[in-house]
Protein backbone atom coordinates (compact mmCIF):
# COMPACT_ATOMS: atom_id res chain seq x y z
CA UNK A 1 0.00 0.00 0.00
CA UNK A 2 1.33 3.72 -0.19
CA UNK A 3 -0.60 7.02 -0.29
CA UNK A 4 -0.39 7.64 -3.77
CA UNK A 5 3.24 7.39 -4.16
CA UNK A 6 5.94 4.40 -4.04
CA UNK A 7 6.06 0.98 -4.65
CA UNK A 8 5.26 -1.53 -2.04
CA UNK A 9 8.62 -3.81 -1.63
CA UNK A 10 8.44 -7.69 -0.52
CA UNK A 11 12.01 -8.70 0.56
CA UNK A 12 11.73 -12.75 -0.47
CA UNK A 13 15.81 -13.32 -0.46
CA UNK A 14 15.96 -15.70 2.43
CA UNK A 15 13.93 -17.89 0.19
CA UNK A 16 15.89 -17.46 -2.85
CA UNK A 17 17.14 -21.34 -3.18
CA UNK A 18 13.62 -21.92 -4.27
CA UNK A 19 14.74 -20.47 -7.53
CA UNK A 20 17.71 -22.51 -8.57
CA UNK A 21 15.91 -24.69 -10.50
CA UNK A 22 12.62 -24.91 -12.69
CA UNK A 23 10.44 -27.42 -10.44
CA UNK A 24 11.17 -25.52 -7.93
CA UNK A 25 10.17 -21.82 -9.89
CA UNK A 26 6.81 -23.51 -10.76
CA UNK A 27 6.13 -24.44 -6.74
CA UNK A 28 7.00 -21.04 -5.62
CA UNK A 29 5.38 -19.21 -8.07
CA UNK A 30 1.63 -19.61 -6.97
CA UNK A 31 2.58 -18.74 -3.49
CA UNK A 32 4.19 -15.72 -4.73
CA UNK A 33 0.82 -14.87 -6.43
CA UNK A 34 -1.30 -15.49 -3.54
CA UNK A 35 0.79 -13.57 -0.95
CA UNK A 36 1.06 -9.89 -3.03
CA UNK A 37 -2.64 -10.88 -4.14
CA UNK A 38 -3.94 -11.37 -0.60
CA UNK A 39 -1.89 -8.55 0.38
CA UNK A 40 -2.97 -5.54 -2.12
CA UNK A 41 -6.51 -6.70 -1.46
CA UNK A 42 -6.73 -6.31 1.80
CA UNK A 43 -5.15 -2.66 1.43
CA UNK A 44 -8.26 -2.31 -0.73
CA UNK A 45 -11.08 -3.73 1.02
CA UNK A 46 -10.08 -2.16 4.06
CA UNK A 47 -10.17 0.99 3.16
CA UNK A 48 -13.18 0.96 1.69
CA UNK A 49 -14.92 -0.53 4.41
CA UNK A 50 -13.38 2.31 6.10
CA UNK A 51 -14.72 4.88 3.96
CA UNK A 52 -12.20 5.07 1.03
CA UNK A 53 -13.50 4.19 -2.23
CA UNK A 54 -10.56 4.81 -4.14
CA UNK A 55 -9.25 1.40 -4.76
CA UNK A 56 -12.35 0.09 -5.39
CA UNK A 57 -13.23 2.54 -7.97
CA UNK A 58 -9.99 1.93 -9.55
CA UNK A 59 -10.51 -2.14 -9.74
CA UNK A 60 -8.15 -3.12 -6.64
CA UNK A 61 -10.78 -4.51 -4.64
CA UNK A 62 -10.41 -7.97 -6.00
CA UNK A 63 -8.44 -11.35 -5.29
CA UNK A 64 -7.88 -11.27 -9.73
CA UNK A 65 -3.92 -11.64 -9.54
CA UNK A 66 -3.60 -9.28 -12.76
CA UNK A 67 -5.26 -6.11 -10.77
CA UNK A 68 -2.39 -6.40 -8.21
CA UNK A 69 0.81 -7.83 -9.92
CA UNK A 70 3.34 -5.19 -11.27
CA UNK A 71 5.31 -7.12 -14.29
CA UNK A 72 8.89 -5.59 -13.93
CA UNK A 73 8.46 -6.03 -9.93
CA UNK A 74 7.42 -9.31 -10.51
CA UNK A 75 10.35 -10.07 -12.50
CA UNK A 76 12.72 -8.60 -10.25
CA UNK A 77 11.33 -10.86 -7.20
CA UNK A 78 12.15 -13.86 -9.39
CA UNK A 79 15.52 -12.86 -10.41
CA UNK A 80 17.06 -11.16 -7.46
CA UNK A 81 14.96 -12.59 -4.92
CA UNK A 82 13.03 -8.91 -4.14
CA UNK A 83 10.06 -7.14 -6.08
CA UNK A 84 6.81 -5.24 -5.51
CA UNK A 85 3.36 -5.30 -6.48
CA UNK A 86 1.60 -2.50 -7.39
CA UNK A 87 0.72 -0.02 -4.94
CA UNK A 88 -2.78 0.28 -3.80
CA UNK A 89 -3.86 4.00 -3.67
CA UNK A 90 -5.31 5.40 -0.59
CA UNK A 91 -7.17 8.30 0.11
CA UNK A 92 -6.92 9.28 3.98
CA UNK A 93 -9.05 11.97 3.26
CA UNK A 94 -11.56 10.22 3.20
CA UNK A 95 -11.33 8.24 6.62
CA UNK A 96 -13.35 9.65 9.42
CA UNK A 97 -10.55 9.02 12.04
CA UNK A 98 -7.89 9.71 10.27
CA UNK A 99 -5.24 8.06 12.90
CA UNK A 100 -7.29 5.10 13.75
CA UNK A 101 -7.98 4.10 10.02
CA UNK A 102 -4.65 4.63 8.33
CA UNK A 103 -3.16 2.40 10.91
CA UNK A 104 -6.40 -0.26 10.56
CA UNK A 105 -5.40 0.13 6.49
CA UNK A 106 -1.77 -0.08 6.83
CA UNK A 107 -1.71 -3.52 9.11
CA UNK A 108 -4.40 -4.98 7.02
CA UNK A 109 -1.85 -6.36 4.33
CA UNK A 110 0.35 -7.74 7.13
CA UNK A 111 -2.48 -9.47 8.90
CA UNK A 112 -4.34 -10.82 5.84
CA UNK A 113 -0.38 -12.47 5.17
CA UNK A 114 -0.32 -13.94 8.98
CA UNK A 115 -4.01 -15.19 8.67
CA UNK A 116 -2.86 -16.94 4.71
CA UNK A 117 0.46 -18.99 6.67
CA UNK A 118 -1.85 -19.60 9.48
CA UNK A 119 -4.63 -21.55 7.46
CA UNK A 120 -2.13 -22.85 5.30
CA UNK A 121 -0.02 -24.48 8.07
CA UNK A 122 -2.94 -26.12 8.89
CA UNK A 123 -3.21 -27.91 5.14
CA UNK A 124 0.25 -28.57 5.20
CA UNK A 125 -0.10 -30.89 8.73
CA UNK A 126 -3.12 -32.33 7.38
CA UNK A 127 -0.98 -33.23 4.46
CA UNK A 128 1.75 -35.21 6.28
CA UNK A 129 -0.88 -36.49 9.98
CA UNK A 130 -4.06 -37.36 7.92
CA UNK A 131 -3.06 -37.87 3.98
CA UNK A 132 -0.20 -39.38 4.43
CA UNK A 133 1.71 -36.84 1.78
CA UNK A 134 5.63 -36.74 2.03
CA UNK A 135 7.29 -33.11 2.78
CA UNK A 136 8.88 -33.40 -0.51
CA UNK A 137 5.34 -33.64 -2.88
CA UNK A 138 4.86 -31.32 -5.22
CA UNK A 139 1.65 -30.18 -3.06
CA UNK A 140 3.73 -29.57 0.00
CA UNK A 141 6.26 -27.63 -1.67
CA UNK A 142 3.52 -25.50 -3.08
CA UNK A 143 1.87 -25.59 0.30
CA UNK A 144 5.08 -24.37 2.21
CA UNK A 145 5.85 -22.12 0.23
CA UNK A 146 2.81 -20.24 0.48
CA UNK A 147 3.31 -20.22 4.23
CA UNK A 148 6.69 -19.22 3.72
CA UNK A 149 5.87 -16.42 1.67
CA UNK A 150 3.31 -14.78 3.31
CA UNK A 151 5.29 -15.14 6.78
CA UNK A 152 7.98 -12.81 4.95
CA UNK A 153 5.53 -10.64 3.51
CA UNK A 154 4.02 -10.30 6.66
CA UNK A 155 7.39 -9.31 8.52
CA UNK A 156 9.22 -7.45 5.84
CA UNK A 157 5.94 -5.25 5.90
CA UNK A 158 6.61 -4.87 9.44
CA UNK A 159 9.78 -2.77 9.57
CA UNK A 160 9.32 1.04 10.13
CA UNK A 161 11.35 2.45 6.98
CA UNK A 162 9.12 3.83 4.32
CA UNK A 163 7.39 2.44 1.97
CA UNK A 164 6.69 -0.22 3.90
CA UNK A 165 3.36 -0.90 6.02
CA UNK A 166 5.26 -0.06 9.36
CA UNK A 167 6.28 3.21 8.55
CA UNK A 168 2.85 4.11 8.09
CA UNK A 169 1.70 2.76 11.57
CA UNK A 170 4.66 4.77 12.68
CA UNK A 171 4.34 8.15 10.94
CA UNK A 172 0.54 8.14 12.10
CA UNK A 173 1.17 7.59 15.48
CA UNK A 174 4.17 9.88 15.82
CA UNK A 175 4.41 12.35 12.99
CA UNK A 176 3.37 15.11 15.11
CA UNK A 177 5.87 14.58 18.03
CA UNK A 178 8.84 14.05 15.36
CA UNK A 179 7.74 15.12 11.87
CA UNK A 180 11.48 15.94 11.09
CA UNK A 181 12.36 12.53 11.18
CA UNK A 182 9.33 11.58 9.21
CA UNK A 183 10.38 14.07 6.45
CA UNK A 184 14.26 12.17 6.23
CA UNK A 185 12.08 8.69 6.11
CA UNK A 186 10.04 9.53 2.69
CA UNK A 187 13.09 11.18 1.33
CA UNK A 188 16.12 8.57 2.09
CA UNK A 189 13.91 5.53 3.57
CA UNK A 190 14.34 3.54 -0.04
CA UNK A 191 18.17 3.86 0.03
CA UNK A 192 18.20 2.68 3.75
CA UNK A 193 15.90 -0.44 2.68
CA UNK A 194 17.96 -1.08 -0.21
CA UNK A 195 20.88 -1.11 1.96
CA UNK A 196 19.83 -3.41 4.57
CA UNK A 197 18.61 -5.58 2.00
CA UNK A 198 21.89 -5.51 0.24
CA UNK A 199 24.07 -6.69 3.38
CA UNK A 200 21.51 -9.39 4.37
CA UNK A 201 20.58 -8.18 7.15
CA UNK A 202 17.17 -8.18 6.50
CA UNK A 203 16.98 -11.61 4.86
CA UNK A 204 19.10 -12.89 7.88
CA UNK A 205 16.32 -11.58 10.41
CA UNK A 206 13.62 -12.86 8.38
CA UNK A 207 14.70 -16.56 8.46
CA UNK A 208 14.57 -16.45 12.28
CA UNK A 209 11.21 -14.92 12.63
CA UNK A 210 10.03 -16.99 9.64
CA UNK A 211 11.41 -20.08 11.07
CA UNK A 212 9.93 -19.39 14.74
CA UNK A 213 6.80 -18.00 13.52
CA UNK A 214 6.10 -21.42 11.42
CA UNK A 215 6.97 -23.62 14.01
CA UNK A 216 4.42 -22.03 16.36
CA UNK A 217 1.68 -22.37 13.29
CA UNK A 218 2.74 -26.15 12.63
CA UNK A 219 2.36 -26.69 17.03
CA UNK A 220 -1.05 -25.45 16.91
CA UNK A 221 -2.54 -26.75 13.39
CA UNK A 222 -1.26 -30.61 14.30
CA UNK A 223 -2.62 -30.34 18.05
CA UNK A 224 -6.27 -29.17 16.52
CA UNK A 225 -6.02 -31.99 13.55
CA UNK A 226 -5.15 -34.69 16.51
CA UNK A 227 -8.18 -33.37 18.59
CA UNK A 228 -10.26 -35.44 15.33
Amino acid sequence: MNRLTGRKTANLSRIAQLFQNPLQLLYVLPAIIIGLTVHEWAHAYSAFRLGDPTARNLGRMTLNPIAHIDPIGFIMLLVVGFGWAKPVPVNPRNFKNYKRDDIVVSLAGIFSNLITAFLFSFVYVAGVLKWGLGTNTAFMSIFGSIITINLALAIFNLIPIYPLDGSHVLEALLIRKIPRFFMFLRQYGQWILLGLLLTGVVSTVLGYLISGISSGFFTVAAWFINLF
